[in-house]
Protein backbone atom coordinates (compact mmCIF):
# COMPACT_ATOMS: atom_id res chain seq x y z
CA UNK A 1 0.00 0.00 0.00
CA UNK A 2 1.30 3.47 -0.89
CA UNK A 3 1.78 5.86 2.03
CA UNK A 4 1.03 9.57 1.69
CA UNK A 5 4.69 10.39 2.27
CA UNK A 6 5.81 7.99 -0.45
CA UNK A 7 3.31 9.37 -2.96
CA UNK A 8 4.51 12.91 -2.27
CA UNK A 9 8.12 11.79 -2.77
CA UNK A 10 7.32 10.08 -6.08
CA UNK A 11 5.78 13.25 -7.53
CA UNK A 12 8.27 15.73 -6.10
CA UNK A 13 11.30 13.69 -7.13
CA UNK A 14 9.99 13.19 -10.66
CA UNK A 15 9.85 16.95 -11.24
CA UNK A 16 13.53 17.43 -10.56
CA UNK A 17 15.10 14.70 -12.67
CA UNK A 18 15.09 15.97 -16.27
CA UNK A 19 14.76 18.86 -18.73
CA UNK A 20 13.08 19.54 -22.10
CA UNK A 21 14.29 17.09 -24.82
CA UNK A 22 15.68 18.10 -28.19
CA UNK A 23 14.12 17.52 -31.60
CA UNK A 24 14.41 14.19 -33.39
CA UNK A 25 12.63 12.60 -36.35
CA UNK A 26 9.03 11.39 -35.88
CA UNK A 27 8.73 7.59 -36.10
CA UNK A 28 5.16 6.72 -37.13
CA UNK A 29 5.73 3.02 -36.47
CA UNK A 30 5.50 3.70 -32.74
CA UNK A 31 1.85 4.76 -32.87
CA UNK A 32 -1.02 2.28 -32.82
CA UNK A 33 -2.37 1.73 -36.32
CA UNK A 34 -5.93 0.96 -37.40
CA UNK A 35 -7.18 -0.93 -40.48
CA UNK A 36 -9.08 2.18 -41.56
CA UNK A 37 -6.17 4.48 -42.29
CA UNK A 38 -8.46 7.42 -43.14
CA UNK A 39 -9.98 7.68 -39.65
CA UNK A 40 -8.51 8.77 -36.34
CA UNK A 41 -11.44 7.31 -34.40
CA UNK A 42 -10.92 4.49 -31.94
CA UNK A 43 -14.45 3.26 -31.21
CA UNK A 44 -13.34 1.62 -27.95
CA UNK A 45 -12.10 5.00 -26.69
CA UNK A 46 -15.39 6.67 -27.62
CA UNK A 47 -17.31 3.96 -25.77
CA UNK A 48 -15.08 4.38 -22.72
CA UNK A 49 -15.82 8.08 -22.35
CA UNK A 50 -19.50 7.63 -23.18
CA UNK A 51 -19.79 5.45 -20.07
CA UNK A 52 -19.39 8.55 -17.92
CA UNK A 53 -22.09 10.71 -19.49
CA UNK A 54 -23.57 11.73 -16.15
CA UNK A 55 -20.20 12.44 -14.56
CA UNK A 56 -18.45 14.82 -16.95
CA UNK A 57 -19.32 17.81 -14.76
CA UNK A 58 -18.78 16.15 -11.37
CA UNK A 59 -15.74 18.05 -10.09
CA UNK A 60 -14.91 15.21 -7.73
CA UNK A 61 -15.75 12.43 -10.20
CA UNK A 62 -13.74 10.54 -12.84
CA UNK A 63 -12.74 13.75 -14.65
CA UNK A 64 -11.52 15.63 -11.59
CA UNK A 65 -7.95 15.72 -12.94
CA UNK A 66 -9.18 17.47 -16.13
CA UNK A 67 -11.28 19.94 -14.15
CA UNK A 68 -8.22 20.77 -12.05
CA UNK A 69 -6.14 21.14 -15.23
CA UNK A 70 -8.50 23.69 -16.78
CA UNK A 71 -6.95 26.88 -15.31
CA UNK A 72 -3.51 25.91 -16.62
CA UNK A 73 -4.62 24.97 -20.14
CA UNK A 74 -6.94 28.00 -20.45
CA UNK A 75 -4.03 30.23 -19.42
CA UNK A 76 -1.79 28.54 -21.99
CA UNK A 77 -4.20 29.45 -24.80
CA UNK A 78 -4.96 32.93 -23.44
CA UNK A 79 -1.31 33.94 -23.19
CA UNK A 80 -0.40 32.22 -26.45
CA UNK A 81 -2.98 34.17 -28.44
CA UNK A 82 -2.88 37.54 -26.69
CA UNK A 83 0.21 38.95 -24.96
CA UNK A 84 -0.57 39.75 -21.30
CA UNK A 85 0.04 43.47 -21.84
CA UNK A 86 -2.64 43.54 -24.55
CA UNK A 87 -5.29 41.48 -22.80
CA UNK A 88 -8.69 42.85 -21.97
CA UNK A 89 -8.90 42.02 -18.27
CA UNK A 90 -12.51 40.83 -18.44
CA UNK A 91 -12.52 39.07 -21.81
CA UNK A 92 -8.94 38.56 -23.01
CA UNK A 93 -9.97 36.16 -25.80
CA UNK A 94 -12.85 38.25 -27.16
CA UNK A 95 -13.49 37.58 -30.87
CA UNK A 96 -10.83 34.87 -31.08
CA UNK A 97 -12.13 31.80 -32.94
CA UNK A 98 -11.03 28.54 -31.35
CA UNK A 99 -11.68 24.92 -32.30
CA UNK A 100 -11.66 22.48 -29.37
CA UNK A 101 -10.95 19.02 -30.83
CA UNK A 102 -12.15 16.08 -28.74
CA UNK A 103 -14.07 18.50 -26.56
CA UNK A 104 -15.87 15.82 -24.55
CA UNK A 105 -18.46 17.30 -22.22
CA UNK A 106 -17.21 20.85 -22.83
CA UNK A 107 -14.94 21.46 -19.83
CA UNK A 108 -12.21 23.21 -21.83
CA UNK A 109 -14.64 24.78 -24.32
CA UNK A 110 -16.58 26.55 -21.58
CA UNK A 111 -13.40 27.76 -19.91
CA UNK A 112 -12.31 29.42 -23.15
CA UNK A 113 -15.79 30.81 -23.84
CA UNK A 114 -15.83 32.45 -20.41
CA UNK A 115 -12.85 34.52 -21.56
CA UNK A 116 -14.73 35.72 -24.64
CA UNK A 117 -13.53 33.23 -27.27
CA UNK A 118 -15.92 32.07 -29.96
CA UNK A 119 -15.53 28.34 -29.45
CA UNK A 120 -16.47 25.42 -31.68
CA UNK A 121 -16.23 22.01 -30.02
CA UNK A 122 -16.12 18.72 -31.91
CA UNK A 123 -16.14 15.15 -30.63
CA UNK A 124 -16.77 11.73 -32.15
CA UNK A 125 -19.15 10.80 -29.33
CA UNK A 126 -22.68 11.89 -30.22
CA UNK A 127 -24.00 11.35 -26.69
CA UNK A 128 -21.05 13.22 -25.20
CA UNK A 129 -21.79 16.22 -27.44
CA UNK A 130 -25.33 16.23 -26.06
CA UNK A 131 -23.85 16.55 -22.56
CA UNK A 132 -21.73 19.53 -23.66
CA UNK A 133 -24.70 21.28 -25.27
CA UNK A 134 -26.94 20.72 -22.26
CA UNK A 135 -24.38 22.01 -19.77
CA UNK A 136 -23.59 25.14 -21.75
CA UNK A 137 -27.24 26.15 -21.52
CA UNK A 138 -27.01 26.22 -17.73
CA UNK A 139 -23.76 28.15 -17.33
CA UNK A 140 -24.65 31.82 -16.75
CA UNK A 141 -21.05 32.86 -17.38
CA UNK A 142 -21.47 32.02 -21.08
CA UNK A 143 -25.15 32.85 -21.48
CA UNK A 144 -24.35 35.17 -24.40
CA UNK A 145 -21.40 33.23 -25.75
CA UNK A 146 -22.16 29.52 -25.78
CA UNK A 147 -19.81 27.19 -27.68
CA UNK A 148 -21.12 25.58 -30.86
CA UNK A 149 -20.83 21.79 -30.81
CA UNK A 150 -20.73 19.14 -33.53
CA UNK A 151 -20.32 15.37 -33.47
CA UNK A 152 -17.66 14.73 -36.11
CA UNK A 153 -13.97 13.95 -36.58
CA UNK A 154 -11.16 16.42 -37.09
CA UNK A 155 -10.15 14.89 -40.44
CA UNK A 156 -13.68 15.47 -41.80
CA UNK A 157 -14.21 18.85 -40.14
CA UNK A 158 -10.86 20.30 -41.25
CA UNK A 159 -11.73 19.67 -44.89
CA UNK A 160 -14.85 21.82 -44.53
CA UNK A 161 -13.19 24.48 -42.38
CA UNK A 162 -9.59 24.68 -43.57
CA UNK A 163 -7.54 27.76 -42.66
CA UNK A 164 -10.50 28.91 -40.57
CA UNK A 165 -9.66 29.27 -36.86
CA UNK A 166 -7.35 31.55 -34.91
CA UNK A 167 -6.42 28.53 -32.81
CA UNK A 168 -7.01 24.81 -32.49
CA UNK A 169 -6.70 23.08 -29.12
CA UNK A 170 -6.55 19.36 -28.40
CA UNK A 171 -6.18 18.72 -24.69
CA UNK A 172 -5.87 15.14 -23.39
CA UNK A 173 -7.00 13.80 -26.78
CA UNK A 174 -3.90 12.81 -28.78
CA UNK A 175 -3.38 9.72 -26.61
CA UNK A 176 -6.91 8.50 -27.36
CA UNK A 177 -6.94 8.57 -31.17
CA UNK A 178 -5.58 6.35 -33.92
CA UNK A 179 -3.12 7.75 -36.46
CA UNK A 180 -1.72 10.59 -34.40
CA UNK A 181 0.06 12.09 -37.39
CA UNK A 182 -3.18 12.32 -39.39
CA UNK A 183 -4.85 13.82 -36.32
CA UNK A 184 -2.14 16.45 -35.90
CA UNK A 185 -2.06 17.26 -39.63
CA UNK A 186 -5.84 17.73 -39.62
CA UNK A 187 -5.66 20.06 -36.61
CA UNK A 188 -3.09 22.15 -38.47
CA UNK A 189 -5.29 22.28 -41.58
CA UNK A 190 -8.08 23.94 -39.60
CA UNK A 191 -5.85 26.81 -38.39
CA UNK A 192 -5.43 30.08 -40.24
CA UNK A 193 -1.89 30.88 -41.45
CA UNK A 194 -0.26 32.57 -38.50
CA UNK A 195 -2.67 30.90 -36.09
CA UNK A 196 -1.75 28.69 -33.15
CA UNK A 197 -2.09 25.01 -32.22
CA UNK A 198 -2.10 23.94 -28.57
CA UNK A 199 -1.81 20.29 -27.46
CA UNK A 200 -1.52 18.76 -24.00
CA UNK A 201 -0.92 15.04 -23.55
CA UNK A 202 1.07 12.49 -21.55
CA UNK A 203 4.60 11.88 -22.76
CA UNK A 204 5.76 8.36 -23.60
CA UNK A 205 8.37 7.43 -21.04
CA UNK A 206 9.02 5.00 -18.24
CA UNK A 207 7.97 7.69 -15.78
CA UNK A 208 4.65 8.39 -17.53
CA UNK A 209 3.82 4.69 -17.61
CA UNK A 210 4.48 4.52 -13.88
CA UNK A 211 2.68 7.73 -12.86
CA UNK A 212 -0.22 7.99 -15.34
CA UNK A 213 -1.15 4.33 -15.63
CA UNK A 214 0.17 2.44 -12.60
CA UNK A 215 -0.03 5.13 -9.93
CA UNK A 216 -2.97 7.29 -11.09
CA UNK A 217 -5.16 4.51 -12.55
CA UNK A 218 -4.23 1.34 -10.68
CA UNK A 219 -3.20 2.59 -7.23
CA UNK A 220 -4.77 5.97 -6.50
CA UNK A 221 -7.77 5.50 -8.83
CA UNK A 222 -7.91 9.24 -9.56
CA UNK A 223 -8.28 8.36 -13.26
CA UNK A 224 -10.66 5.56 -14.33
CA UNK A 225 -8.78 2.30 -14.81
CA UNK A 226 -8.20 1.52 -18.49
CA UNK A 227 -8.33 5.16 -19.61
CA UNK A 228 -4.86 5.10 -21.14
CA UNK A 229 -2.90 2.77 -23.39
CA UNK A 230 0.82 3.39 -23.04
CA UNK A 231 1.50 2.54 -26.68
CA UNK A 232 -0.61 5.52 -27.76
CA UNK A 233 1.45 8.05 -25.81
CA UNK A 234 3.44 10.37 -28.10
CA UNK A 235 6.86 11.66 -27.13
CA UNK A 236 7.33 15.41 -27.18
CA UNK A 237 10.17 15.15 -29.69
CA UNK A 238 7.89 13.16 -32.02
CA UNK A 239 5.14 15.77 -31.87
CA UNK A 240 7.66 18.56 -32.50
CA UNK A 241 8.82 16.71 -35.60
CA UNK A 242 5.23 16.36 -36.83
CA UNK A 243 4.62 20.08 -36.37
CA UNK A 244 7.74 20.96 -38.32
CA UNK A 245 6.85 18.48 -41.06
CA UNK A 246 3.56 20.31 -41.61
CA UNK A 247 5.10 23.80 -41.62
CA UNK A 248 4.57 24.88 -38.03
CA UNK A 249 7.11 26.45 -35.71
CA UNK A 250 7.07 25.34 -32.08
CA UNK A 251 7.05 28.39 -29.82
CA UNK A 252 6.68 26.93 -26.35
CA UNK A 253 6.78 23.66 -24.44
CA UNK A 254 6.52 22.92 -20.75
CA UNK A 255 5.77 20.07 -18.42
CA UNK A 256 3.12 19.74 -15.78
CA UNK A 257 2.76 18.15 -12.38
CA UNK A 258 -0.42 17.04 -10.62
CA UNK A 259 -0.29 16.63 -6.86
CA UNK A 260 -2.93 14.08 -5.79
CA UNK A 261 -2.75 15.29 -2.20
CA UNK A 262 -3.54 18.97 -2.86
CA UNK A 263 -5.39 18.19 -6.12
CA UNK A 264 -3.54 20.99 -7.86
CA UNK A 265 -1.61 21.25 -11.12
CA UNK A 266 1.57 23.25 -11.51
CA UNK A 267 3.69 24.13 -14.56
CA UNK A 268 7.21 22.68 -14.50
CA UNK A 269 10.19 22.18 -16.77
CA UNK A 270 9.94 18.42 -16.25
CA UNK A 271 8.02 17.01 -19.22
CA UNK A 272 8.63 13.26 -19.03
CA UNK A 273 5.18 12.61 -17.54
CA UNK A 274 3.00 15.21 -19.28
CA UNK A 275 3.60 18.17 -21.55
CA UNK A 276 1.96 21.15 -23.21
CA UNK A 277 3.05 22.48 -26.59
CA UNK A 278 2.26 25.64 -28.55
CA UNK A 279 3.05 26.01 -32.25
CA UNK A 280 2.37 28.61 -34.95
CA UNK A 281 1.24 27.71 -38.49
CA UNK A 282 3.61 29.48 -40.83
CA UNK A 283 1.51 29.46 -43.99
Amino acid sequence: MWSTKLIKNVFSNSVATSRIPKLCVWNSSKSIQNKNRSSTIDSAEVELFTKYLNEWWDFNGPFTVMHRLNPIRVALVRDGLVPPAEQNLALPLVNKTILDVGCGGGIFSEGLAELGARVTGIDAGEEIIKVAKAHSKNNPAIANNKPTYYSTTIEVFSKQFSNHFDAVVASEVLEHVNHQELFTKSCIEAVKPGGKIFITTPNRSTMSRFVVIFLAEDVLRIIPKGTHQYEKFVELKELIAMFEKYNCRVELTHGGHYNPITKKWSVTKYDKIWYAIQARKLC
